[in-house]
C-alpha cells in the first residue's frame, strides 16, 4: 500500500494557511505528496473535481475521513497552479485550468525511458504507432502513458535524432534510431 506522512493528519494540512511562509511549506508538502502517490499509483491527469467526488483515485490523498477533513477544489486548483509554474504539470488540454497532466516523471525522463524500451524490445528502425506504445501487448513502463506525454518524449528523442514522428494510416506512429 501507499503510506501517507504524518502531516496527512493534521487538520491544517488541508487548509490555505494565512502565514507565507506556513503556506509554502504546506504546498510543497502536497506537491510531494501528489507526485509521489501519482507515481505509486500510475496516476498521470489530476482535476480539480477530483476534490468534490469522493471514491475516484485521488479519495485517499485528498481526504481524511478520520479526521473530517477533504481539500478545497479552489485550493487544489492553486497547488495544480503552482506545479505547472514549476514545470511538474501542465494543463491538459492547454487552454483551461481545471485539469493538469502530471510530471511524476519529466517529459525528458520519459523520452529516455521510451528510447531505452525501443532499444531493449528491437523496436529501432520499426514504425510503431503510438497506440502500440502506450497499450502494448506486454506491460512496459510506457503502459498507460496518456498520448500527449508521450507525444512530448518523442518530441525531445527527434530533436536529437533519436525519433521521428511519421504518419500513419491511423495516425501518428514513429521511428526509433540508436543515438
Amino acid at each position: 500500500g501507499f503510506l501517507l506522512p504524518s502531516i496527512h493528519s493534521a487538520p491544517p494540512f488541508f487548509t490555505e494557511q494565512p502565514n507565507q511562509n506556513t503556506q509554502a511549506h504546506l504546498s510543497e508538502q502536497w506537491i510531494r505528496l501528489i507526485l509521489t502517490y501519482a507515481r505509486h499509483r500510475r496516476l498521470f491527469v489530476l482535476r480539480v473535481e477530483d476534490a468534490e467526488v469522493p471514491g475516484g483515485d485521488w479519495d485517499e490523498i485528498l481526504r481524511n475521513e478520520r479526521i473530517n477533513r477533504r481539500i478545497p477544489p479552489s485550493y487544489l486548483s492553486s497547488l495544480m497552479a503552482s506545479m505547472v509554474a514549476k514545470n511538474l504539470a501542465v494543463y491538459e488540454p492547454s487552454k483551461q485550468t481545471r485539469a493538469v497532466l502530471l510530471y511524476w516523471r519529466l517529459p525528458e525522463e520519459w523520452a529516455d525511458a521510451l528510447h531505452s524500451w525501443a532499444t531493449a524490445t528491437g523496436q529501432l528502425n520499426t514504425i510503431l504507432t503510438f497506440y502500440e506504445i502506450s497499450d502494448p501487448p506486454i506491460p512496459s513502463p510506457l503502459s498507460g502513458i496518456p498520448i500527449p506525454l508521450l507525444r512530448r518524449a518523442i518530441t525531445i528523442l527527434s530533436r536529437s535524432n533519436r525519433a521521428q514522428i511519421i504518419g500513419v494510416a491511423d495516425g501518428e506512429g514513429v521511428r526509433f534510431f540508436t543515438g
